[in-house]
């Protein structure tokens, strides 16, 4: 196996580095008490990766068994129990436990534990997840043909229903 092609070609390097500080307050914040942070987007990191962090409340639902035809999705807990399904079966995820879907590969997660837990998403490469995540909650309210756009426009395929 080999490095990738270089895709930097100068001599010194740049100062192209993005931070950002822990106590950012979350970019979404749904009914449920889940917040989303938009760690990385496909944006900022040139559609490398997709990197968020989930917070899920207790008792939070998530999305049903679906897959992704063009990009690969990894879970890592970082704190609580997340029950995450890798297409065969549930797992009880527990922190520094890491799940990767390649494309195509069944999967779903929700927290059915009375405490909060949080994970790390990470989409490769890079998408444009963002409006999904946004708007997913009231395009599923109206359904219909809206809604399988809206899906098969973020590569989104429901075994189940939303």
């Amino acid at each position: 196996m080999s490095y990738p092609e270089p895709r930097y070609l100068g001599e010194q390097g740049e100062i192209t580095a993005l931070f950002r500080p822990a106590d950012t307050p979350p970019d979404i914040t749904a009914p449920t008490g889940n917040h989303t942070h938009y760690l990385a987007t496909h944006t900022s990191t040139g559609g490398e990766f997709g990197l968020y962090r989930v917070d899920l409340g207790p008792a939070s639902p998530g999305p049903s068994t679906h897959f992704h035809r063009s990009i690969s999705e990894s879970f890592f807990v970082l704190s609580g129990a997340v029950n995450l399904f890798n297409g065969d079966q549930w797992i009880t995820a527990r922190p520094g436990d890491f799940l990767y879907v390649p494309p195509g590969g069944l999967h779903a997660f929700h927290n059915e534990a009375d405490e909060p837990a949080s994970m790390l998403l990470l989409f490769t490469p890079g998408a444009p997840r963002e409006e999904y995540f946004e708007k997913i909650g009231e395009v599923a309210q109206r359904g219909g043909e809206e809604l399988r756009e809206f899906l098969l426009r973020h590569d989104s395929f429901f075994v189940d229903p939303p």
